[in-house]
């Protein structure tokens, strides 16, 4: 997959493994599979959309969302912290890949184990797809970033304005997942109508805002994988959430007609 001119100023000239190369295109139609399929109605199974399609559930091992949201990030958590005593080296900018992408799942992992109120569940089948997804595309940004040691850095530098935007993404999924979690009591199952924050304008705001992080790590980094990872992500997110804002609107009279899925006025 060659880089077009343009691009060769504020992203890194790839190693020549073929592997390498095809790595971003593969990641990309992937993401953005995923995305299309949310979409058309074939979700993901976890959260609200675990009993759309109960007649397909029936034959798949369910998790508890918390077992099955521990088992999607602690994998590429894990690749995180290894890659400081793998990688001992590399220079500010690898350092603050590793920093970013390790901040992020493990960020996550404490949210699942303190902050968010689970319903639902989440089947094994999901579970694993995520968990690898997540794992595969943090082990190779990673590896990735290492290969590029030594080679010309881009023209445009751009490893602390992406530094920036990836802590105001952590902060911003963090605050509204923390919103999500004030909306129900323990005891409470059921789902209500999101407010606060951003949750006025979108009722996705959290996606918006981990779509923010990734497109920081991609800045941070400067690969053409990790713009791969930022685009396919936006794009499945985006998918996920034009149906959960479908979804809110199946189930709540009230829902308000001014609410967007996931960028204020526009989507």
């Amino acid at each position: 997959m060659e880089m077009i001119p343009m691009m060769q100023s504020f992203v890194f000239q790839q190693p020549a493994s073929v592997l390498i190369r095809t790595m971003p295109l593969i990641t990309l139609i992937s993401l953005s599979y995923l995305g299309f399929s949310e979409i058309i109605g074939k979700h993901l199974q976890y959260s609200k959309f675990w009993n759309v399609n109960p007649q397909s559930n029936s034959n798949q091992t369910k998790l508890s969302s918390k077992t099955g949201m521990l088992m999607l990030y602690g994998p590429a958590c894990l690749a995180g912290f290894a890659s400081f005593a793998l990688f001992p080296d590399g220079g500010i900018r690898f350092l603050l890949l590793k920093l970013a992408l390790t901040i992020h799942f493990f960020k996550r992992l404490l949210e699942v184990l303190f902050v968010h109120k689970f319903s639902g569940g989440m089947s094994l089948d999901t579970a694993i797809i995520i968990s690898v997804a997540y794992f595969a595309s943090t082990a190779s940004m990673i590896y990735v970033n290492h290969l590029t040691l030594g080679f010309p850095e881009p023209l445009i530098y751009l490893k602390y304005l992406g530094t920036l935007i990836f802590l105001i993404g952590i902060y911003g999924n963090f605050y509204h997942h923390y919103l999500l979690s004030k909306l129900r009591h323990k005891t409470e199952r059921g789902y209500k109508l999101p407010k606060g924050g951003l949750f006025n304008l979108v009722i996705c705001p959290h996606y918006l805002f981990e779509i923010l992080a990734f497109f920081g790590i991609f800045l941070i980094s400067q690969t053409l994988l990790s713009l791969s990872c930022a685009v396919g992500s936006a794009l499945y997110l985006a998918g996920r959430s034009y149906m959960t804002r479908k979804w809110y609107l199946s189930k709540f009279e009230n829902f308000p007609v001014g609410v967007k899925a996931l960028i204020p006025y526009i989507f």
